[in-house]
């Protein structure tokens, strides 16, 4: 097994994704009525095994690494859209950008689409 430099990449991400959202956890359960965190808390505590996985599954070989990395990408950048947005508007007061959260929430199903097909399409062996 060999893990590239976009797989390092994701791997860390995952993990940070982990990291912020036990501090997100932490910081919601101390500012009354934040349930914007407490949502991005657990979408980045969900998402991040996931990430982990998808990275795995591809530097192993159990699944096409490009599909891989592309559905483990999306969901890194669903997550920066979304999370990112919900903690903007709860201690900024504004948006991160118009559209920002449903963009992340459409990047996020379309990652756990991909990681889909790394379930179903068959990796080529000796090609």
């Amino acid at each position: 097994m060999r893990f590239s430099g976009v797989d390092r990449a994701l791997a860390a991400l995952a993990c940070l994704s982990g990291l912020l959202g036990v501090a997100l956890s932490a910081a919601a359960a101390h500012i009354p009525g934040a349930d914007s965190l407490k949502t991005a808390a657990q979408f980045l505590l969900f998402h991040a095994p996931a990430i982990l996985a998808l990275v795995a599954f591809g530097a192993t070989g159990l699944a096409r690494a490009a599909l891989a990395r592309a559905a483990a990408a999306l969901l890194v950048l669903g997550l920066v859209l979304f999370c990112g947005d919900l903690a903007v508007r709860t201690w900024l007061q504004h948006p991160l950008f118009p559209m920002a959260a449903p963009t992340g929430g459409f990047a996020l199903m379309g990652g756990w689409l991909v990681g889909m097909l790394c379930a179903l399409v068959p990796v080529r062996h000796g090609a």
